[in-house]
Parts: C-alpha cells; sequence; structure tokens
C-alpha cells in the first residue's frame, strides 16, 4: 500500500509487516515527508534526490537496525498512539515519535557511518507521517485475514484513484465496486483553493476501513481543529461510525469516550440501510502534476460504491444458492 499517489517502483525498497496470527504479509513504501513529494504528484529533481537518498541510506540503515531488534511491535505502537492524540492517518506525531524511541538506539548501534545515522534520524524526527505508511500496512495485514468470508459484508478495503473510489468486501472475493471520487473539505495553503484539488486519492482510507483515521478522530480533535472544527464534532463522527460497523476494536481505545474500542468492520449493509457513509480524513493534491500537496482536510465516502456492493453482495449470494 501507498498513500495518494502510492507509487511503487520496482528499485523501491519497501516494509514488509507480517500479521503474527495468520502468517500474512503486506507491504508499504517509506514516507517521503509533506510538500512536494512524490505521492502528491511532484517530480523535480530534489523529489527524486530525496528517493535515490532514501534508497541508498534510509533503507539499508533502517535494515540494519529492524534486524538488530527483531521485529517491532505496530499493534502496540498504534495502541499507545491513539492515547496520545494520534488517529493514524492524518495524524501520526505520536507513532512517529514511538517508532523513533524504538529505532534510534539500534540505528547508532548498527551504522557504520555515523552522519548517516544522524541523517537518517533527522529524517524520521523531522517528519512527523513516517508512521503513516507503517499503519497503512498494518490495517492492510489485518484486513486482508478477513477477505473470502462467505456472505460476510465488510469491507476489506476502501481506495481512491484520484477518479473512482473503491471498495472490496469479504464476501465478494476480488471484485470492485465503484464511483466518483469526492473533492475533500479542507483547509488550503495559501494561494490555493477547492478548485484547484484533486479529487481524493490514495490507498490510505485502509485506515478508515481498519477502524483508525477518521473513524478514530476523537482520539485527535487537532486534526477537526485544523478545519475549523471543534473537539466535539471530533466525537461526534466517530461517534457515528459505531452505526455503520460490526464491531469495536478492544485493542485500540480512545481515551475522549471513556477507552471505548474503535468502530471496526465496516457493514455495508449498515451503511446503506442507516444512510451513513464513512467519514475519512486525507490530504489533498494539486489537480495538475508537478505542484503537490496544497492542503488537507475530511470528507465521507461517496455513497455508489457501497450501493452497487450491497447489490453485488445480494447477487452473489442468490447466485451461490441457485448452484446448490
Amino acid at each position: 500500500v501507498g498513500p495518494m499517489a502510492g507509487i511503487i517502483s520496482q528499485s523501491m525498497p519497501v516494509f514488509i509487516v507480517k500479521n503474527e496470527t495468520f502468517g500474512n504479509l503486506s507491504f508499504g513504501t517509506m514516507n517521503e515527508g509533506l510538500g512536494k513529494v512524490l505521492r502528491y504528484g511532484a517530480y523535480s529533481d530534489d523529489v527524486i534526490i530525496r528517493l535515490k537518498w532514501m534508497e541508498t541510506v534510509l533503507y539499508p540503515t533502517l535494515k540494519k537496525a529492524i534486524e538488530k531488534i527483531g521485529s517491532i511491535d505496530l499493534k502496540s505502537i498504534i495502541s499507545q498512539a491513539l492515547h496520545m492524540g494520534d488517529e493514524l492517518h492524518n495524524r501520526n506525531r505520536a507513532a512517529t515519535s514511538l517508532l523513533y524511541r524504538v529505532l534510534a538506539p539500534a540505528i547508532t548501534r548498527t551504522s557504520a557511518d555515523s552522519e548517516n545515522a544522524a541523517k537518517v534520524l533527522e529524517f524520521i524526527n523531522s517528519n512527523d507521517h513516517s508512521f503513516l505508511n507503517l499503519s497503512m500496512a498494518a490495517a492492510k495485514a489485518s484486513l486482508d485475514a478477513a477477505r473470502d468470508v462467505e456472505y460476510s459484508s465488510i469491507a476489506v478495503t476502501m481506495a481512491r484513484n484520484g477518479v473512482d473510489f473503491g471498495i472490496q468486501l469479504s464476501g465478494t472475493g476480488g471484485k470492485w465496486f465503484t464511483g466518483p471520487a469526492p473533492v475533500p473539505d479542507a483547509l488550503y495553503f495559501a494561494g490555493f483553493s477547492k478548485d484547484d484539488a484533486n479529487p481524493d486519492i490514495g490507498d490510505s482510507a485502509i485506515t478508515e476501513t481498519y477502524g483508525l483515521g477518521g473513524f478514530a478522530i476523537a482520539s485527535a480533535p487537532a486534526i477537526v481543529g485544523f478545519i475549523g472544527g471543534s473537539a466535539k464534532d471530533a466525537q461526534n463522527y466517530t461517534l457515528e461510525m459505531y452505526e455503520i460497523t460490526a464491531s469495536e476494536n478492544k485493542a485500540y481505545q480512545i481515551p475522549y469516550l471513556d477507552f471505548r474500542g474503535v468502530p471496526t468492520g465496516i457493514d455495508i449493509i449498515k451503511v446503506v440501510e442507516n444512510n451513513i457513509l464513512p467519514f475519512i480524513d486525507t490530504g489533498v493534491a494539486h489537480k495538475e502534476a508537478g505542484v503537490g500537496q496544497i492542503g488537507a482536510g475530511v470528507l465521507n465516502a461517496p455513497p455508489e460504491p457501497f450501493a452497487r456492493a450491497y447489490m453485488g453482495l445480494a447477487k452473489s449470494i442468490d447466485d451461490t444458492k441457485e448452484r446448490l
């Protein structure tokens, strides 16, 4: 998985995340930071220079450090970060800090070049989104284990490509159900407006599919404050998501809701019948290639994919019954 444009080429190193219970793997790119970066459509010389540095310095330094550590418990970091003001999509400051604490001793002990070690630590420390790609990969590793449950109406993927918004269900295999991707309501950087924005894009809505991001925004009221909302608004957004989910994840608790587990397992039947759409927080890319990020904000998923998934699941169930 990759945020925003989600570009992954053959030479780009990735994180490998293992679901320890079921054994399946997921993969995520390393985060470049914010602003003019590849995932937001920028491709200037400084973007390429940074990517080459990530390939030749950041990657081998992290590889040695993680091999020294053995493994990093992402579930524990996510759980703690939710108690520290993160929702693990648009706000990852606490999770990145916790990751830094795990990595720093191993980096200093395993790097043969002290200057490279310092630059890697500075890069992680200066990028509050360093953990985002790991939260996405953790979400995918968990959700992939929920695939292929017969008749299940639970969404296992939500993704956007800048044109369409698509979902997949546990009970309908690899079939995509799509609709037009919306443009986020956002706080735009100086000089930009909604007219400049590309429709929503990226794999990062896998975090909401997992119960994080917009579904856990009560843990990160600062995000809503960023676009002019209140802490109460953040709580209400999360409370509404309980109306369209199958369960609560007690491993991931929200302090502001008396440590209630995050709403987990989007049930598309509930989405359609309750007329409540998943709430997502997201970054905003310029509609023209090369400009990069122009803001951040929130949006609801479009209704069309869920209505089509509802009908598709019903047809799948009918077809199965006819074959019996």
